[in-house]
């Protein structure tokens, strides 16, 4: 017996030595960080200053590849598969980590992906075309009760933050309302501009410059009080609807069984970055608030935030198209 624990003790010394030997060396290559959303949206915009700095900092390329479809089922996979070797990394995020998972009861993403920190968090705000004759929530409510099922609301699609938030803007407040899905919340919200349809729960980076530019209408911000970035627009508790605060975090994940000692390394210097004044101060102009944690934390919320979104899916009965 005794033999056999020295044996075991020795093995688990040699695996820890491998472990710590490979986050030292790494990286000696450069990384692909994969983005499950078309370019030119909120990830984009938030990530690639980060993979910049990132690169910088470890001394090796940190390149971006989007890979959208299927509410970031595509990229999620690929991320998934791929060799836990810290050389590729996933860019997730609330919508395609926790709703789009929820939507479509597949496995709780905490069994396929390493959690390494969030970086940003951010709240949606509920905008509609300029032309649309209504300047407050309750005036929008009560059209929408008044004609059922014709105001439309698009989403960057089945399962998106977009797409959940007006699900439960829909249950709070007993109104029915068309969903229109787009391929990204960019032609979503060109098409809300373009006045093809009413309105949107766009994300608040998105939209910020375009409320300000007179292009969209903004009705209410979904956190719990008003945001920095839209000072006159009234957040969900002003409005009446406590129950529709909803925030979403990006950040960076990899595939499970990728190294201790390379996410400590990538937490470490990920975490170093976003909290310089430099970072802040970007992320602060998109309507962004830095945000980050240890991977045991993050964990912890992905396991959360999924639970909680499963439950008001179930709830609300959704269905994805």
């Amino acid at each position: 017996m005794g033999r056999r624990l020295l044996k075991q003790a020795l093995l688990l010394l040699a695996m820890a030595f491998v472990t710590v030997a490979c986050g030292q060396g790494y990286p000696q290559k450069p990384i692909r960080l994969i983005l499950p959303v078309p370019p030119g949206g909120v990830a984009d915009i938030i990530a690639r200053p980060l993979a910049q700095r990132l690169s910088q900092g470890l001394g090796q390329p940190v390149v971006l590849d989007n890979r959208p479809g299927a509410t970031g089922a595509i990229g999620l996979g690929l991320a998934a598969k791929a060799s836990p070797d810290g050389y590729t990394l996933l860019w997730g995020s609330t919508n395609t980590l926790c709703m789009g998972t929820a939507l479509y009861a597949t496995a709780p993403p905490t069994a396929d992906y390493a959690a390494i920190t969030p970086v940003i968090i951010f709240h949606n705000v509920l905008v509609v075309h300029p032309a649309v004759r209504v300047n407050s929530v309750a005036e929008l409510i009560d059209i929408a009760k008044a004609r059922p099922d014709t105001l439309r609301f698009a989403s960057s699609g089945d399962g998106s933050t977009n797409h959940l938030t007006a699900a439960l803007f829909q249950m709070l407040t007993k109104t029915r309302t068309i969903h229109v899905p787009y391929k990204g919340g960019g032609p979503a919200l060109i098409d809300v501009m373009g006045g093809h349809v009413e309105g949107m729960f766009a994300t608040v980076p998105s939209a910020v410059s375009y409320i300000s530019g007179g292009k969209l209408k903004a009705l209410m911000v979904t956190s719990r009080k008003r945001e920095a970035a839209l000072p006159g627009v009234p957040d969900a508790n002003e409005v009446g609807l406590p129950g529709l605060i909803v925030s979403t975090w990006n950040g960076v994940l990899a595939p499970v069984a990728t190294p201790r000692a390379i996410v400590n390394t990538l937490n470490a210097a990920i975490i170093k970055i976003a909290r310089t004044q430099e970072m802040t101060d970007r992320y602060a102009a998109q309507a962004a608030e830095v945000y980050t944690t240890t991977p045991e934390q993050f964990a912890t919320v992905i396991r959360d935030d999924f639970a909680k979104w499963s439950k008001v899916v179930k709830e609300i009965g959704l269905k994805a198209n």
